[in-house]
């Protein structure tokens, strides 16, 4: 099922009947990635009042009540409402849903006990091809990043730097496989979040961030369009589906 859009004054065919999901799953197990010191997800079946919320219990619906922590337990997309004062929502701030994209790998510098995506690699590795979204896959790709428990751990996280770099090349979405752009113990100064959204002088609230996604070994480096897919949640960040879409050529 293939489909034509118009971008930027040209055209560009996809075929949606091909999509590359790089989200995570939401699991209630152990398995289930986590991050911010959260424990798993659960998935209870209510069972109240003579009701029985499971069909191998003798309900007649499989009938759940899922606890779960948007920016804890797996991909999820956030907006300038996770550190502003001003209730934003992600269901508020994002009304388009596709856009051009540049999917890169990076093997992220140390420096002392830091991972991180520096601006020199940002610039090397960017595509200035009016692309509004970036997706960073950080290298090595192993599969346990679909189950890694990242609390505590320090996970790669992105300079301010290259991220101001980004936004001056016009991007307003920014996928990446961590946790965080932020390193995870910064004395609460979120400065790449804070840098992204330009918070609080002149807010970008169109903007979002999606971390904790994973993009499989399969989906080469290159230039996509992305769809991001979230549930309709009044809140600063929702569990999320991105999904890239390969050109046609």
């Amino acid at each position: 099922m293939k489909t034509t859009i118009q971008y930027q004054n040209k055209n560009y065919q996809i075929d949606l009947s091909k999509p590359l999901d790089i989200s995570i799953p939401l699991a209630a197990n152990k398995e289930n990635v986590t991050a911010w010191y959260v424990n798993p997800p659960k998935f209870e079946a209510v069972m109240e009042n003579g009701f029985i919320g499971d069909v191998n219990k003798g309900g007649a619906v499989n009938f759940r009540n899922i606890f779960f922590n948007p920016h804890g337990h797996g991909t999820h997309t956030e907006c300038v409402g996770h550190i502003s004062k001003e209730n934003y929502t992600i269901n508020q701030c994002l009304k388009e849903f596709f856009f051009l994209a540049n999917l890169i790998s990076i093997t992220p510098e140390i420096n002392k006990e830091d991972s991180i995506i520096t601006l020199h690699q940002i610039k090397k590795t960017w595509k200035n091809n009016g692309a509004k979204a970036i997706v960073i896959r950080t290298l090595p790709n192993e599969t346990s990043k679909l189950s890694r428990q990242y609390s505590s751990s320090n996970p790669t996280f992105i300079h301010h730097d290259a991220v101001q770099y980004l936004l001056d090349n016009g991007v307003e979405h920014l996928l990446i496989d961590t946790p965080s752009v932020d390193k995870e113990e910064d004395g609460g100064t979120l400065i790449a979040h804070h840098t992204f959204w330009e918070y609080p002088n002149n807010t970008q609230k169109q903007r979002t961030i999606t971390e904790l996604i994973y993009v499989p070994e399969q989906v080469i480096d290159g230039v996509y369009f992305l769809n991001i897919q979230i549930a309709s949640f009044e809140n600063d960040a929702s569990p999320s589906k991105p999904i890239l879409y390969q050109l046609e050529t």
